[in-house]
């Protein structure tokens, strides 16, 4: 079932495209993106999350195998079954392209695959906004030619059957319809008819709800939902909204702020560093200063001691030398004068 984020999806996709074909009607964005949630819900929301493109996800927007059954239940509008089908102009080719599309469509949804092993299987509804088969012996161009899958020709065929379903009602005067109203007309789109009476409870009936009281909520869901605003929770990825992409670069700016604060930092703190360098270096400096002054100074006061001891005995022998020689004079002279 889709949820807030296959809306948002859808409307990111298709708002302004939408928008440009209801101008001027009482339809609005949300009551189409409940349309495409009710008639396709359980295919393209599926075939989003897987990542394929748009243009194949409008491709394989088919569905309902319903045949008529044997004892009188099922499918009662055109083709019952393939044996109607093929007996109608361009009828073979119709049923390749039906056939096809189901087994490609059944390659990515489950719930389909049981039918795609049946060879005479084939789908009754195509385009996102599903259009029958019934329509095929008037309008058999638009299903040969795909032209479902072209998003813009399947949404102008849809506002044409809701248009119709409006004349139907009595409501092609409208300007504006309710929620209810809304409910109505897709009760008559769905059924070609709507009876007050009953309510809501009308068209399709898949076990817990009708295709009434399914399509009211799946309307007030696309209500809920807007581009405007924050995109919710577990939005997809490729949604185009420019709000998102423009986030998604600020987001980038701010990392890369933060990621350079954080190089600058550790640069900031390496200046401490040449302290500790300055601190290592000054005890070396004062070291080597002590050791030198500490060398020097023995070196000094030894050879003065040594020069001083060695000069102090040849002073000595100086003088009694010097003290001996005019003795040693007076001595020679006495003898000389005693010899005359």
């Amino acid at each position: 079932m889709p949820n807030a984020q296959d809306v948002f999806w859808f409307k990111s996709e298709f708002e302004p495209r939408i928008e440009a074909q209801i101008a001027g009607t009482p339809f609005s964005v949300d009551m189409l993106a409940a349309f495409a949630c009710q008639e396709t819900g359980g295919i393209w929301p599926v075939l989003r999350k897987k990542g394929l493109p748009t243009v194949r996800i409008l491709e394989l927007c088919v569905g309902d195998t319903i045949d008529a059954s044997p004892t009188g239940g099922g499918r009662r509008a055109f083709p019952k079954n393939k044996a109607e089908l093929l007996s109608v102009p361009g009828g073979d080719r119709m049923f390749q392209l039906a056939r096809q599309g189901l087994v490609d469509m059944a390659e990515h949804i489950a719930g389909y695959r049981g039918a795609a092993s049946r060879p005479d299987k084939f789908c009754h509804g195509f385009g996102i906004f599903q259009l029958d088969l019934q329509f095929f012996k008037t309008q058999p161009d638009y299903f040969l030619e795909r032209h479902y899958a072209d998003f813009d020709l399947a949404l102008a065929r849809c506002i044409g059957e809701l248009r119709s379903a409006l004349r139907r009602l009595g409501w092609q005067a409208k300007t504006s319809l309710s929620e209810n109203e809304m409910a109505a007309v897709a009760i008559a789109y769905n059924t070609g008819g709507f009876n007050p009476a009953r309510g809501l409870k009308q068209g399709y009936f898949d076990g817990t709800k009708y295709y009434g009281e399914n399509y009211l909520d799946f309307l007030r869901l696309a209500k809920s939902v807007q581009l405007g605003a924050p995109a919710p929770r577990g939005a997809a990825r490729r949604a185009k909204s420019a709000a998102p992409r423009v986030k998604k670069v600020a987001v980038k700016k701010a990392s890369a702020k933060k990621t350079t604060a954080k190089r600058v930092t550790p640069v900031a703190v390496k200046k401490p560093a040449k302290k500790a360098a300055s601190k290592k270096a000054a005890p070396k400096k004062a070291v080597s200063k002590k050791a030198a002054s500490r060398k020097v100074a023995p070196k000094k006061a030894t050879s003065k001691k040594t020069t001083s001891k060695k000069t102090t005995p040849r002073s000595a022998a100086a003088k009694t030398a010097a003290a001996k020689r005019p003795a040693a004079k007076r001595a020679a002279a006495k003898t000389a004068a005693g010899r005359r």
